[in-house]
């Protein structure tokens, strides 16, 4: 068995010295950093394609014959039979198998460990540590590296070891109490809200992490919980709480602190969103609609408008069904009074601005079918890139052990194994 244990080039061995790799803005922001991904499903892995997308290399640990379960998510799957969800984030990244339950998996994920910049994972609390892969085991090897983790509920406190769903985190979070029709039952977000946001709290803390050892050439634990990027999500009516007492009410579609903020249905079935922010903003709206209410003490100011919600809402209400939406939306528009109509998927797909923005991409010069959704960045200097598309389960584990000094032989043996 031929491996190259004693590179010299690992972050281990550099440590009484202290350097960041070279920035390439050319090549992305975050070029030269790498990244050893443990993580598997949408959370974890949203956070590493915006770290891929910014030019870090990732390189993807999945299991043997298997891999991320949202390989099998599907259908739908493009023509290539890629799974549309592994596809929405799994892009610019390379796809190693390994069986981590092994002593040689183990020593496999360490040799990637002590060159690495970043680990990411998504594991149960303490689920790593039997392995010797958690993250005081890793530092030992590795003292620049920044260990990410990803839970439902954190790395402390008494509900640290339950496992974390963002449908279940959605409940708990008090965002479904508010989510949904004011007379119907609670209602989750429509795609998986919390593990997105969850992804990037994750992505802020990592660079976080990568600006601090710039400074004490030291790496650290970045620890993210489900539970608690969900609160953070409660913004202005978790405050509202915190404020008053008061159990925020579920609202529908009308905004708790600002009216009129909200959705009113139009003639032909169309329905769009009206938006006030200000006082201004609605004497203009009466104005258009030929109603004197902003001289009102009742409806002059936001506060006034809000404790006359039903009213208000009823009198609008009944001026808007009597023309369709588009009606509507060019006359608010020409008026200065924000507004937009409500698309399905397809209509906002196909909308010119997001053509514009580059917001539909695809890898037709890889050959591959997969089309996906850009990246909302936009940097000026060092702008993100499409690399590559999502990869074939195992695609790059032969390159992987290769450039860790494994021969041939020895990596036919661990497949042979079933350990790659």
């Amino acid at each position: 068995m031929s491996m190259a244990h004693n590179k010299q080039t690992t972050h281990a061995a550099q440590a009484g010295e202290y350097s960041e790799q070279p920035n390439n803005p050319a090549k992305g922001t975050l070029h030269g950093i790498k990244v050893l991904d443990l993580s598997r499903v949408l959370a974890g892995p949203s956070c590493t394609q915006v770290l891929a997308d910014l030019g870090a290399e990732v390189i993807k640990i999945e299991r043997p014959n298997i891999g991320d379960e949202t390989r099998h998510w599907a259908p739908p799957t493009f023509s290539d039979d890629t799974s549309a969800y592994y596809a929405t984030i799994n892009r610019n990244k390379q796809s190693l198998t390994v069986d981590i339950t092994t002593l040689e998996g183990q020593a496999i994920i360490k040799q990637l460990a002590a060159d690495s910049d970043v680990l990411v994972e998504n594991f149960k609390v303490g689920g790593l540590k039997k392995y010797g892969l958690d993250y005081a085991s890793l530092q030992a090897i590795n003292p620049r590296l920044i260990y990410a983790s990803l839970t439902g509920f954190g790395q402390s406190g008494p509900d640290a070891s339950r496992a974390g769903y963002d449908y279940i985190i959605q409940g708990l979070s008090g965002l479904m109490s508010i989510t949904g029709p004011s007379d119907g039952a609670p209602h989750k977000v429509g795609v998986a809200v919390v593990d997105l946001f969850a992804g990037l709290q994750l992505t802020i803390g990592i660079e976080a992490a990568l600006i601090a050892r710039t400074r004490t050439g030291e790496g650290q634990h970045v620890d993210v919980a489900l539970l608690d990027s969900a609160i953070a999500m409660l913004a202005n009516v978790g405050m509202n709480h915190l404020a008053t007492g008061d159990v925020p009410p579920r609202l529908g579609n009308d905004h708790p602190n600002i009216v009129p903020y909200q959705v009113f249905a139009a003639a032909n079935g169309g329905y769009f969103i009206l938006a006030c922010g200000n006082d201004a903003q609605f004497a203009k709206l009466c104005q258009l609609l030929n109603i004197d209410l902003y001289h009102d003490e009742r409806y002059a100011t936001n506060p006034a408008r809000v404790a006359q919600r039903e009213p208000l809402t009823k009198l609008l209400a009944e001026h808007f069904i009597q023309q369709p939406r588009d009606y509507w939306l060019d006359k608010l528009n020409a008026a200065g009074v924000p507004c937009g109509a409500i698309h399905n998927v397809a209509e906002a797909l196909a909308m010119p601005q997001l053509q514009a923005r580059e917001m539909i991409v695809d890898f037709a010069n890889s050959g591959s079918p997969v089309r996906a959704l850009g990246n909302p960045i936009k940097l000026s200097a060092s702008p993100v890139t499409y690399r590559s598309p999502p990869p074939r389960l195992s695609e790059h584990t032969d390159s992987t052990l290769q450039a860790l000094g494994y021969d041939a032989a020895t990596i036919a043996k661990l497949k042979a194994d079933g350990i790659v």
